[in-house]
């Protein structure tokens, strides 16, 4: 993999300015947790990796998803933190291993992009209602905070971790709708300390980097099905 060639010109503008817009409003909002930064840029950087379908994406995912769980058990989020830990990064393990194992003609740098029967697209939704309800009565046992949005985080969590183990292009989409729910949940934790709101604008930026990730993935997606 060339990296000189291999990103675009937006592609790479849309990582510079998601680390900077993330960078600044660490040191703005007076943030002194160097894990939340690295965390982030770590995120962030995955992202752009995963749209281009690449399993690099899914071993930076692997590491944002560990420091992230700890962030969130921080303030009593357990919900993210259970999420994150016990079923975002070992699905990412899972996805890697499959994304390798799935390469498009060879190219271990581009994953073959699947498409879910309606069957198994139904059987993927009986299994997020079913896991989400579960989780829920274990997030009302711990005490979560914010448990009714924690609860759709989950769900949205487990749909978007299925879809990118199942090399499905609405994974990304299934994320940005997951980004809408953090950053409602980490709005309603900087109304109580600012420096969350450097944890706001990260997710902002993986909303606009999903987005991307979603209509790149469908763009790959066309251009496998013509060359195929």
């Amino acid at each position: 993999m060339r990296v000189s060639g291999y990103f675009s010109k937006f592609e790479k503008t849309l990582w510079a300015c998601s680390v900077m817009g993330i960078t600044v409003s660490f040191f703005a909002f007076g943030q002194s947790d160097a894990l939340s930064l690295i965390a982030s840029l770590i995120g962030v950087t995955s992202l752009i990796f995963n749209a281009k379908a690449n399993p690099i994406g899914q071993v930076l995912m692997i590491i944002f998803s560990i420091m992230y769980g700890i962030i969130s058990f921080s303030f009593s989020y357990y919900g993210e933190m259970i999420t994150y830990l016990g079923m975002t990064m070992p699905m990412a393990v899972t996805a890697l291993v499959t994304w390798l194992k799935n390469p498009y003609k060879g190219n271990k740098s581009e994953v073959q992009v699947n498409k879910l029967s309606v069957k198994e697209t139904a059987f993927m939704i009986f299994l997020t209602v079913l896991i989400s309800t579960f989780f829920y009565f274990i997030l009302k046992m711990l005490g979560t905070a914010n448990i009714i949005p924690g609860t759709i985080s989950v769900a949205t969590s487990f749909a978007a971790a299925y879809l990118t183990f199942r090399r499905s292009a609405y994974f990304a989409f299934a994320y940005a709708l997951n980004d809408v729910i953090l950053i409602f949940l980490w709005t309603l934790a900087a109304y109580q300390n600012l420096k969350y709101i450097s944890v706001i604008v990260c997710f902002a930026a993986f909303f606009v980097n999903d987005i991307y990730g979603f209509v790149n993935w469908k763009r790959i997606k066309k251009r496998q099905s013509v060359k195929n």
